[in-house]
């Protein structure tokens, strides 16, 4: 199947490099058209893909169309675009707050869509990527789709409605990370460590923790338990967060950033 980005921003320019270097064989079959035409022309001098000069000319040659746009920008792409779909396409959002439903209303006929919501980890190829279809898709052509956004981290297939929770959880998490890194390492240079030295150690630990809670299999709670000794310096470092509303904190955070995504799918 012929895939066409709409769009070659970010996360655009990370499906099509992933997706390119896991299925090299497949690039003469990757399209892609955006408004800034430097940014198409580097990625066909680095991976061959082929260019389309309109979003009517993307309809016409590719089966899947990837809107990787931001969501102001949807109505503007979905209402241009909607003449030239047929039968055969499927349609798929990457953008928070835009709904499957909110996709079909631009069609008169019947279409195939599937709302995605990844992360910018899959610039680095470890995202992870929620994924909900219409009832128009077959099992092979959502794993189509599935396959595209596997090669960029991994892949859960979720309930619609869950998918304004994506957001608060992993959508706009790494925003959370990456604070919670500086701060690690700003601590550690007030207690004398240089900086660039502070970051490596917070941003691997950060690292080593998370892939401790994916391979190992155990709750958060229990490797926490592991690293509090009796007495020892991790035990009172954790009531020091604790009694500073960490844990509260994120839980907030979650909260209104779900909020703001209900909200922006309304």
């Amino acid at each position: 199947m012929k895939t066409g980005f709409i769009g070659t921003g970010n996360m655009g320019t990370a499906l099509i490099k992933g997706y390119i270097k896991q299925n090299n064989s497949n690039k003469d079959n990757i399209y892609a058209y955006d408004k800034l035409p430097d940014k198409m022309d580097e990625l066909v001098r680095e991976y061959g893909i082929q260019t389309c000069g309109s979003i009517e000319s993307v309809a016409k040659e590719c089966d899947i169309i990837i809107f990787a746009v931001k969501p102001d920008v949807y109505p503007y792409v979905l209402g241009e675009i909607s003449p030239y779909i047929k039968n055969k396409h499927i349609l798929v959002s990457i953008a928070a707050g835009i709904t499957i439903r909110y996709v079909e209303s631009f069609f008169s006929i019947p279409v195939k869509v599937i709302r995605t919501m990844p992360n910018t980890p899959a610039l680095v190829n470890q995202g992870i990527t929620a994924l909900s279809g219409n009832a128009n898709l077959s099992e092979k052509e959502f794993a189509a789709v599935r396959n595209i956004f596997s090669a960029v981290g991994k892949t859960e297939i979720i309930e619609e409605k869950l998918m304004d929770v994506i957001p608060g959880i992993s959508g706009s998490s790494p925003a959370y990370v990456y604070m919670f890194i500086e701060a690690l390492a700003d601590g550690a240079v007030m207690q004398g460590m240089p900086r660039n030295q502070a970051y490596q150690f917070a941003a691997q630990s950060v690292l080593g923790a998370a892939k401790m809670v994916l391979e190992t299999g155990k709750h958060p709670g229990e490797l926490k338990d592991m690293v509090c000794s009796p007495g020892g310096t991790t035990i009172e470092a954790v009531a020091s967060l604790e009694k500073n509303g960490m844990r509260n904190a994120v839980l907030e955070a979650v909260k209104v950033c779900t909020e703001k995504s209900i909200k922006m799918s309304k």
